[in-house]
């Protein structure tokens, strides 16, 4: 380079011996960058008085542009989930004059596709995303998919988290509420099957949707059917709400008789119970996925992301009756 030649990305990533994506992590302050390549690509930038130009790293983002939020064909666009998660991306795309566009999942009927997608409730091998690649509309899954870039909360290992406060608590006889074919409500049986075999506990499955009347419906059949259990684990806080609400109904007190966990850590629930919750970290989420949308957009190699998640005791857990913990 000569001295009036300003330093690019590129020049970064090969000076460095690193991808360009990493040093795009670098600059957007990923946590997924380790240590030692971090100061080598900073190291890098300082030697050739790299300084991002914030006009170029904003290309992405111009007036006019929309994105997307794929939704499946029965979510609620009032989903509380949904609306945390669209006030965090809001956020940051209102003051740059991105629209948000709420879609379902078929998108094949649309005469105009937004500027990119978020494709939301993922299931394994997601169609839209190759349908998108072949419209030539950057694409983040909300879910892991190899090849593509996507964003998800470690569904696995909190629900380790959920089933062990449970069996922590004594509990050997468990259920899983939330059996389906999206990746969460897999992810979040196989995290809570490990967890209760490994504490030599039983697991039994019940099928729900992730909301409140879901779950509510979904434990009643399930408890007046004989199904018995004394922790159970919801796939979603509102559908462990509904699981309080059913259990109370049957005149089954919780935690004394039933203890239960969610997992999202929404601010408000419609039980008089604070709930345990393995909690997500939305705000996050939303960030990585847009840092993602506009690595895609600039042709960046695809990677993916999982977001740590944590629990949140509350009153919803105890020992099993006659038991101790």
């Amino acid at each position: 380079m000569t001295p009036t030649t300003r330093a690019t990305i590129d020049d970064i990533a090969r000076a460095a011996g690193v991808s360009k994506g990493t040093v795009s992590r670098v600059l957007n302050g990923h946590s997924t960058v380790a240590a030692r390549t971090r100061q080598r690509v900073q190291d890098v930038m300082a030697q050739l008085s790299y300084a991002p130009d914030p006009a170029a790293r904003h290309l992405s983002w111009r007036t006019g542009q929309t994105l997307g939020l794929s939704l499946d064909r029965d979510d609620p666009l009032l989903h509380p989930y949904h609306v945390l998660f669209r006030r965090a991306l809001e956020s940051q795309t209102a003051p740059q004059g991105v629209q948000l566009v709420d879609l379902r999942a078929d998108l094949q009927g649309m005469a105009r596709l937004p500027s990119a997608v978020l494709v939301m409730h993922a299931v394994d091998g997601d169609s839209r995303l190759s349908y998108l690649a072949a419209q030539g509309v950057p694409a983040v899954l909300i879910g892991h998919q190899p090849g593509a870039f996507w964003v998800a909360p470690d569904d696995v290992g909190g629900a380790r988290l959920a089933t062990r406060q449970l069996t922590g608590a004594g509990h050997r006889q468990l259920a899983y509420l939330g059996a389906g074919p999206s990746q969460v409500a897999q992810d979040r049986e196989y995290g809570a099957r490990d967890a209760a075999r490994a504490a030599g506990a039983t697991l039994q499955t019940i099928a729900s949707d992730f909301t409140v009347l879901g779950g509510y419906r979904a434990v009643r059949r399930a408890w007046e059917g004989g199904l018995r259990f004394t922790g159970l684990f919801a796939q979603s806080d509102e559908s462990a709400a509904g699981a309080v609400a059913a259990l109370d109904d049957l005149g089954v007190r919780v935690p004394h008789e039933v203890s239960v966990v969610g997992f999202d850590g929404l601010p408000e629930l419609p039980i008089p119970l604070k709930l345990t919750t393995v909690a997500q970290d939305i705000p996050r989420i939303a960030a990585t996925a847009l840092t993602l949308v506009q690595e895609a957009i600039r042709g960046l190699p695809a990677r993916g992301e999982f977001i740590p998640v944590h629990l949140m005791p509350g009153a919803t857990v105890a020992p099993p009756p006659g038991g101790t913990p």
